[in-house]
C-alpha cells in the first residue's frame, strides 16, 4: 500500500478535516473516495474542498466522532493507483522507479533505494554497487531525477541509463 495524505485536525462543528496530502495526483482526492487507514478499514470521502485542504469523512459528523481520525494516514493500493492515475509519456510513479538498476556506459552503479523530493526537485538514493564501494565510493549517492542526468528509463527491465552519475558518486 502507498501512503497518500494524513488527516489532520477538524475544523468547524461539522466534522471537517484538515488533509495533508503526500502525493502528486490530487485528482484522486474526490467525493466518494475510498481509502485505507490500515490493512482492512476504509474511509469514504463526503464532500472535499481541495482549495482549503478540507476533507468531510462519511460516517463521522461531528468534532468529536471525527477526531478519532486525527493523523491517521491514508492508503490506496499499487493496483488501485495505476488503474486510477494517467501519467504522461516519460512519466514513471516512484514505486515503479525504486529497485531499477542504474547504469552509465554499460557500468552498473547501483540500484534506486528510494525517490526523495527536495525542495522542489526529485532525486534518485542509489545504493553503490558492491563492487565500486569495495573500490571507496560511497555506499549511496543521490542523482538528480532531471533529464540532464537521465538518458533512459525501462520500466520493464528495471533499467536507467544515466549521464553524469558517475561524476556524482565519484565526488561522493
Amino acid at each position: 500500500m502507498i501512503h497518500i495524505a494524513t488527516l489532520g485536525k477538524t475544523v468547524g462543528l461539522k466534522g471537517d478535516m484538515k488533509l495533508h496530502i503526500q502525493s502528486d495526483f490530487p485528482e484522486q482526492f474526490v467525493k466518494g473516495a475510498v481509502f485505507f487507514i490500515n490493512k482492512h478499514d476504509t474511509i469514504t470521502f463526503g464532500e472535499i474542498n481541495l482549495e482549503k485542504g478540507l476533507v468531510k469523512i462519511k460516517g463521522y459528523d461531528t468534532p468529536e466522532s471525527a477526531k478519532k481520525l486525527t493523523n491517521a494516514k491514508l492508503y490506496t493500493t499499487l493496483e488501485k493507483t495505476k488503474q486510477d492515475i494517467r501519467l504522461e509519456e516519460g512519466e514513471y510513479f516512484w514505486f515503479d522507479i525504486v529497485e531499477c538498476d542504474v547504469y552509465e556506459d554499460s557500468k552498473r552503479l547501483g540500484k534506486v533505494q528510494e525517490v526523495e523530493r527536495i525542495t522542489l526537485s526529485d532525486y534518485l538514493l542509489i545504493e553503490t554497487d558492491a563492487k565500486l564501494v569495495n573500490e571507496g565510493f560511497a555506499k549511496s549517492f543521490l542523482v538528480p531525477y532531471h533529464k540532464n542526468f537521465i538518458s533512459s528509463v525501462d520500466i520493464e527491465a528495471k533499467k536507467i541509463e544515466t549521464t553524469g552519475a558517475l561524476d556524482i558518486l565519484e565526488a561522493s
